[in-house]
C-alpha cells in the first residue's frame, strides 16, 4: 500500500515477515523407514536387517534422494536420526558385495560412475542443513563407517566397532569421503593406522579419540539419546543451526584464519537481521531478540 502524502515511512515497512512453508508428506522407500519421531526430529531406519544393512545400489540411491529432498524441509525436519534398525547385527557392514557390479560397471568408465554416485551418498548428507545424528551398534565397517563419519554427531553402544576396512578386501584403504572426514575427526596419526591397517577399535576407543559423542550400555538406548541431542538442537532457531553447520563445514576446509572470520562475521550479520525482523508471534525464539533479551549468564529460571 503506497504511503499517505506526508507519511513517515518505518523500517519496520520495509520488513518482510517469514513466511514458513507447510511441511510436505514424507517420501516412502523400500530401504528405509522414515518416522517424524517428534514434531522436528526425523528417524531415518535402514532397512536391510538381513544384509546386516549394507549399501546396495538402490539403498545408496534413497538415502542421496532423501538427503536431497530434505533441503527445503530445514524448517519443518531440523534434526535427522539415522539409525541402524531394532533388527539385524550391526548399524551398517558396508556396501553389498553381494550385489555385484552390472556390465557397464565392470568397465573403467562405469564403475568410476559408480564411485562418483558413492561419493555423491556423503556430499549430500554433509551438506543438507538438518544436522545428522548417526546411532551405531554393533559393526560400523567400510562403506558404512564412512556414512557414519559424513554425519554431524554419533553416538554408539557399548559393543560399537569402527573400521575403515578396504585395505581388507584387496582395494585402497581411503574411500567413500574417509580420507576426508577421518583425519578431521581423529588426527592423521590414527587415521593413516586405521586406513593403512583396516582394524577395527571399539567404542571406548572411539570415545576417547573424539569419533562419537557418547556411549550407551544397548541398542535400547540409542535412540533416546539420540533423541535428547536431538531435541536440544531442534529447540534453535533452524536458521541458526543451518549457518552454524555452513560454517562447520566450511571453514574445516578454510584456507585460514581470514577466511573463517569471513564466513562466520556474514553468518552473524545474517541471523541478527534474520532475528529483529521476526515475528514473535509465529515463532516463539524472536521474542528473544524482539522482547525478552534475557541475559544469557543469568536465564529466567535458573537457580
Amino acid at each position: 500500500m503506497a504511503p499517505l502524502k506526508g507519511q513517515i515511512l518505518m523500517m519496520e515497512d520495509f520488513i518482510m515477515k517469514p513466511v514458513y512453508p507447510a511441511a510436505r508428506a514424507l517420501p516412502t522407500y523400500e530401504n528405509l523407514l522414515l518416522e517424524m519421531v517428534e514434531p522436528n526430529i526425523l528417524k531415518v531406519t535402514l532397512n536391510r536387517p538381513k544384509a546386516y544393512n549394507a549399501l546396495s545400489h538402490d539403498l545408496v540411491r534413497e538415502l542421496t534422494e532423501l538427503s536431497q529432498w530434505l533441503v527445503d524441509e530445514y524448517y519443518n525436519i531440523r534434526v535427522v536420526l539415522l539409525y541402524g534398525g531394532d533388527e539385524g547385527k550391526g548399524f551398517c557392514a558396508g556396501l553389498d558385495v553381494k550385489q555385484g557390479l552390472t556390465d557397464y560397471e565392470q568397465t573403467v568408465p562405469g564403475f568410476y560412475h559408480y564411485q562418483i554416485k558413492l561419493g555423491e551418498l556423503e556430499w549430500f548428507i554433509a551438506k543438507t542443513p538438518q544436522p545428522w545424528i548417526t546411532l551405531i551398534d554393533n559393526v560400523s565397517a567400510g562403506g558404512g563407517f564412512s556414512l557414519a563419519m559424513c554425519s554431524d554427531i554419533r553416538v554408539c553402544t557399548k559393543t560399537a566397532r569402527f573400521s575403515c576396512f578396504y585395505a581388507n578386501v584387496g582395494i585402497g584403504g581411503c574411500d567413500m569421503s574417509s580420507s576426508y572426514f577421518l583425519p578431521r575427526l581423529i588426527g592423521t596419526g590414527r587415521a593413516y593406522e586405521m586406513m593403512l591397517t583396516g582394524n577395527f577399535i571399539n567404542a571406548d576407543e572411539a570415545w576417547n579419540l573424539g569419533l562419537v559423542s557418547k556411549v550407551v550400555d544397548e541398542r535400547k538406548d540409542l535412540v533416546p539419546a539420540g533423541l535428547e541431542l536431538a531435541r536440544v538442537i531442534a529447540a534453535k532457531d533452524p536458521m541458526a543451526v543451518r549457518l552454524t553447520k555452513e560454517a562447520m563445514r566450511a571453514n574445516v576446509d578454510a584456507s585460514g584464519f581470514d577466511n573463517a572470520l569471513q564466513v562466520e562475521n556474514r553468518n552473524q550479520t545474517l541471523m541478527i537481521a534474520h532475528n529483529v525482523n521476526k515475528d514473535a508471534s509465529q515463532d516463539p525464539i524472536g521474542k528473544y531478540w524482539i522482547e525478552d533479551r534475557t541475559d544469557p549468564m543469568n536465564p529466567k529460571g535458573a537457580n
